[in-house]
C-alpha cells in the first residue's frame, strides 16, 4: 500500500512538473518564433537586444496581470454563486475583510502567486455552487487571451503592441490550462484537481465549506478553539484520502494545538502522517512543525528532533518563515537544542514584525502561548 501512494504522488508530480515544462518550452520557442516574424528587416543588433529585453519585462509584466485577472476570476464566480468577500491577495499583499472594512495585511504561501478567498453560501441538502467559484479565474484567464488575439492581428508588425498581446494571450493560456486542467502538485492541488474533488464526494463539499467558513470566523477575530465543535469532527480513514476532506482532518489537529491538547494532537498528526491520505504538501510539512515543537517542549528527544528536523523540513520552514506558527518553532528549536539566546532573539523579532500585518490577529495571540510555553521549558 505504502509502495503504491508512493508511485501515485510521484506520478501526478511528475505529470505536473511536465505539464508546465512543456509549457514552458512551447512559450519558450513561441516568443523565439514570434521575434523573428516580427522584427523588420535591415533591424541591428543593438535593436534586436533592445526588442529581447522588452519581451522579458513584457513577459513579467503579463504573468503578473494574469495572477491578477486569475484571482479576480475567482472574485467574480464566487459573488455570482451567492459567496461574500474574505480576502484578495496577490504575492504576500493582502486585502481582507475585517469588521466589514477592508484592510491591508501580508501573507506569503510557498508554490502560489494569489488567493481570493471568499464565504460560501448556506449549504442545501448537503450542496452548494463551486464550479463558478473554483473554475473563474481559469475561466478568465483564457477570456482575457482571446480577447487579446484580435488586438495582436491589428497591431503594427514589429511594434511593442504586438508584442505585449502576443504575451498576454501565451501567459493567459498558460495560467488558464495549469489551473484549469487537473494538476497535483508537490506543494497545493490546483483549481481543476479540486473541482473533481468537489464533484467526486459530498464528504469533500462538506469539508470545502468548512475550510471557507472557518477561514471567515479567523478574519472575525475568532480562534480555531471558540469555533463550533460539529466543525471540528475527524474524518475517517478512507474519507481522508480526498485532499478537500484531508484538511478538515488538519484543521482538528491544528485545534488541538489551539487547545494545548499536545498529545491528543500529536497521536492524531502522526496518524494522519502514517495513513494513505490526499493530504497536499504544505499541510504535511505544518503538522510535522507542529510535531517537532510538542516533541521539543515535551521529551526534546534528539534522535526525535533530528527525525522531523530533515533538510527538507527546514527548507520547507525557510520558504514558510512569515508564518507565525513556522517562527514559533525555529524559536523554540534555537531555545532548547542549540541553546542560542543570540539566534531565538532574531527569531523574535521576526515574529514581532510578522505579527503587525498577519491578517490573523488572534492566530499571533495563540502562537504567543505557545512561545511562552518554550520559555518555561527552557527556564525549567
Amino acid at each position: 500500500m505504502a509502495k503504491e501512494k508512493k508511485k501515485s504522488k510521484i506520478g501526478s508530480h511528475l505529470a505536473s512538473i511536465s505539464f508546465f515544462t512543456l509549457m514552458g518550452m512551447v512559450l519558450g520557442l513561441s516568443m523565439v518564433s514570434f521575434l523573428e516574424w516580427q522584427l523588420p528587416e535591415g533591424v541591428e543588433s543593438s535593436g534586436k537586444a533592445y526588442r529581447i529585453c522588452a519581451m522579458l519585462v513584457f513577459l513579467y509584466l503579463s504573468w503578473f496581470i494574469h495572477i491578477v485577472i486569475h484571482e479576480a476570476g475567482h472574485l467574480i464566480g464566487g459573488l455570482l454563486s451567492g459567496y461574500t468577500f474574505s480576502s484578495f491577495r496577490i504575492g504576500s499583499f493582502m486585502l481582507l475583510k475585517e469588521n466589514g472594512k477592508l484592510v491591508s495585511k501580508r501573507l506569503k504561501i510557498a508554490g502560489t502567486g494569489g488567493q481570493c478567498l471568499m464565504a460560501p453560501p448556506e449549504m442545501v441538502d448537503g450542496k452548494f455552487p463551486v464550479v463558478l467559484y473554483n473554475m473563474g479565474g481559469s475561466v478568465m484567464n483564457l477570456l482575457v487571451s482571446l480577447l487579446f488575439v484580435p488586438v495582436l492581428i491589428a497591431a503594427p508588425k514589429g511594434g511593442f503592441l504586438a508584442l505585449f498581446s502576443f504575451l498576454m494571450i501565451g501567459m493567459g493560456i498558460i495560467s488558464g490550462l495549469g489551473n484549469g486542467i487537473p494538476l497535483h502538485t508537490k506543494t497545493v492541488d490546483n483549481d481543476g484537481y479540486n473541482a473533481i474533488s468537489l464533484g467526486k464526494s459530498k464528504d469533500a463539499m462538506q469539508a470545502f465549506w468548512l475550510q471557507m467558513k472557518m477561514i471567515e470566523q479567523l478574519s472575525m477575530g475568532l480562534r480555531l478553539k471558540d469555533m463550533p465543535d460539529e466543525w471540528f469532527q475527524m474524518p475517517s480513514d478512507e474519507a481522508i484520502k480526498n485532499n478537500l476532506v484531508a484538511a478538515t482532518g488538519v484543521s482538528v489537529c491544528n485545534r488541538l494545538m489551539d487547545q494545548h491538547r499536545f498529545e491528543e494532537a500529536d497521536k492524531l498528526m502522526a496518524h494522519i502522517l502514517e495513513i494513505d491520505s490526499g493530504m497536499i504538501g504544505i499541510h504535511r510539512n505544518m503538522i510535522i512543525c507542529d510535531r517537532l515543537f510538542y516533541e521539543l517542549i515535551h521529551e526534546n528527544r534528539p534522535e526525535v528532533v533530528e527525525s522531523f528536523y530533515t533538510k527538507e523540513q527546514q527548507k520547507f520552514m525557510k520558504a514558510m518563515r512569515t508564518f507565525p506558527s513556522v517562527i514559533r518553532t525555529e524559536y523554540a528549536y534555537a531555545l532548547l537544542v542549540e541553546k542560542d539566546q543570540g539566534k531565538a532573539a532574531k527569531a523574535m523579532e521576526v515574529f514581532e514584525k510578522v505579527a503587525k500585518t498577519y491578517p490573523y490577529p488572534n492566530d499571533v495571540n495563540s502562537e504567543r502561548e505557545l512561545i511562552q510555553i518554550a520559555e518555561e521549558k527552557a527556564s525549567a
